[in-house]
C-alpha cells in the first residue's frame, strides 16, 4: 500500500514526540456552510487527524449526540456527494491534514463501491472506518480500498479477544481504533488502567499506532488516555458542543463556529500534554 498522509502524520508526531489528537464532526452538521468553516478551523486549534462522519439515518453504534448530529445534516440537505463536496474543498487550502470518513456500509454500497473509492480518493480522502463491516466482508470495502490507496482503519474494543484480534488487524491500515468501553460513543468514561492493558495486547500484535476513542470529554481525558496510547479521540464532546450553540431553530449562530475551535485547542492541548 502506498504511504498515506495517516503514515505522514503519525511518523511527524513520533519525531516530536507528540501523541496524535483526532476530532470527529458530522460532515454538513449544523448546515454545509458552517461544516466548511468547522472543518478548516480544525488544524489550526491543534487537530491533527480530522474524522468525518457520513451522515446516515441508522447510526447504531452512536449515541445521542452524534445520532442528532447526523440527523441535523439529513435535515440540512447532506449527502454522500456533499460529504465528498466537503473534503475537496477544504483540500483546496490544506493538502496535508488526514481525512478519515468514519460511518456505514449502506451510503458506499447504494453510491457504488469503486466510484465511491474513486470520487473518495480524488476529492482527498485518506481512510474509512466502516463500523459495521466486519473482517469476514473484507472483499466487499477493505480490499478494494487498500487497492485504491485508502487506508480500511478498524475498530478493536474490549470484547476483542486474543482469538479475535489477529482477523481485525490482517487488513488494517493507517492506524488501529481502540473503542474504549463497551457502549455507544459519548456513554461512560473508561478507566485509563484497562485502556492501558488492551492497547498493550494490540501493540504487541501489530506495528499500526492504536488511537483510543468513545467516552473522552475532557482535556484531562484526553491526556490520560492519549498516554497510553499513540492518540485520543474526541467526538460527541464537539457535536454536543455545535448543538449548544445553536438558535432554537436549529440554525447556527456566531457562537458555533469559534465555540467548537476553542473546545478542539483545549482538547488538542490535553492529549499534546501526554
Amino acid at each position: 500500500m502506498t504511504h498515506t498522509r495517516i503514515d505522514t502524520r503519525f511518523a511527524e508526531l513520533k519525531a516530536q514526540g507528540k501523541k496524535a489528537f483526532v476530532g470527529y464532526v458530522t460532515a454538513g452538521d449544523p448546515d454545509a456552510e458552517t461544516s466548511l468553516k468547522i472543518v478548516k478551523g480544525l488544524p489550526g486549534a491543534g487537530v491533527d487527524i480530522i474524522e468525518l462522519g457520513m451522515p446516515f439515518s441508522d447510526p447504531m453504534a452512536d449515541g445521542p449526540a452524534i445520532q442528532a448530529g447526523g440527523l441535523r445534516a439529513l435535515n440540512a440537505g447532506a449527502t454522500m456527494i456533499k460529504t465528498l463536496e466537503l473534503v475537496r474543498a477544504f483540500r483546496a487550502d490544506d493538502n496535508t491534514t488526514p481525512i478519515v470518513l468514519m460511518g456505514y456500509y449502506n451510503p458506499i454500497y447504494i453510491y457504488g463501491v469503486d466510484k465511491f473509492l474513486a470520487d473518495a480518493k480524488a476529492a482527498g480522502v485518506d481512510g474509512l472506518i466502516v463500523v459495521d463491516l466486519p473482517p469476514e466482508e473484507d472483499e466487499e470495502l477493505c480490499i478494494p480500498a487498500t487497492k485504491a490507496g485508502v487506508n480500511f482503519i478498524r475498530l478493536a474494543t474490549p470484547t476483542t479477544d486474543a482469538e479475535r484480534l489477529p482477523a481485525v488487524l490482517a487488513n488494517t491500515s493507517g492506524f488501529v481504533y481502540y473503542v474504549s468501553i463497551t457502549g455507544i460513543t459519548g456513554s461512560a468514561s473508561a478507566q485509563v488502567e484497562k485502556v492501558a492493558s488492551a492497547v498493550t495486547g494490540i501493540t504487541g500484535s501489530t506495528d499500526l499506532p492504536v488511537v483510543v476513542g468513545f467516552g473522552i470529554k475532557s482535556p484531562e481525558q484526553a491526556r490520560d488516555m492519549a498516554g497510553v496510547a499513540d492518540g485520543a479521540v474526541v467526538g460527541s464532546a464537539f457535536v454536543d458542543c455545535i448543538a449548544s450553540t445553536l438558535d432554537a431553530d436549529g440554525r447556527p449562530t456566531d457562537e458555533t463556529v469559534p465555540k467548537i475551535l476553542a473546545l478542539a485547542a483545549e482538547l488538542a492541548a490535553g492529549a499534546h500534554a501526554a
